[in-house]
């Protein structure tokens, strides 16, 4: 019988077999975006989340890897890797960016992605962690597998695009990045994560 309704991006759609090595990826935008996008938790629909206020625009393709949450595991990982505590992850699938070659024109779709790396992002205090990921077989950026072997540019771009894409005009900027680390600890942050919404969702059963 034919699935009759869409799956959620976060909870519906599987992580994949091979996680955290290679992750499904639920992209929400991309780089000739000039909107905002995010899923609606609730309803699993992609919503305006804000038009982006500045020339500056996602240099990758940027969504989150479904069925990850960053709570306390991923808060527990960035106190004992930043060096100073971490209260809280940010309530959120884990985001994640993935390199391609290729112009992806829309987001709402899923792709599988390796993990090469990541960001360390504390936001306000809470661990908003970035994986940098590679398109599977794409032909320019498939073949790296850490972030060590990107270009500079590449990273350099990422890195000011998240320190700077929530500024605005007269306020404090509260975002930084305590880390850039590569793929083995980001495939610990991917299963950090895992283990956040594992322990989430049992919770929720738990209530219901």
């Amino acid at each position: 019988m034919k699935q009759r309704f869409k799956a959620h991006p976060w909870h519906g759609i599987p992580v994949g077999k091979q996680a955290p090595e290679v992750v499904t990826a639920f992209i929400e935008i991309v780089p000739t975006d000039t909107v905002k996008y995010e899923i609606d938790k609730e309803t699993g629909y992609l919503k305006i989340d804000r038009p982006q206020q500045y020339s500056n625009v996602i240099p990758a393709l940027y969504g989150f890897i479904p069925q990850t949450y960053c709570g306390d595991h991923i808060a527990q990982l960035a106190s004992e890797r930043a060096g100073r505590l971490v209260a809280e992850g940010d309530g959120d699938p884990l985001d994640l960016c993935v390199l391609s070659e290729r112009e992806i024109t829309h987001g709402d779709i899923i792709l599988q992605a390796i993990p090469v790396g990541g960001f360390r992002l504390i936001d306000k205090g809470e661990a908003d962690d970035k994986i940098i990921a590679v398109l599977k077989g794409d032909a320019m950026y498939g073949k790296f597998r850490d972030v060590s072997e990107l270009p500079d540019a590449v990273m350099k771009r990422l890195q000011h695009y998240f320190l700077t894409y929530k500024n605005l005009p007269g306020e404090e900027a509260h975002v930084e990045i305590s880390n850039v680390y590569g793929r083995e600890e980001a495939l610990e942050v991917i299963e950090a994560s895992m283990q956040d919404y594992a322990e989430l969702t049992m919770k929720t059963a738990e209530i219901y």
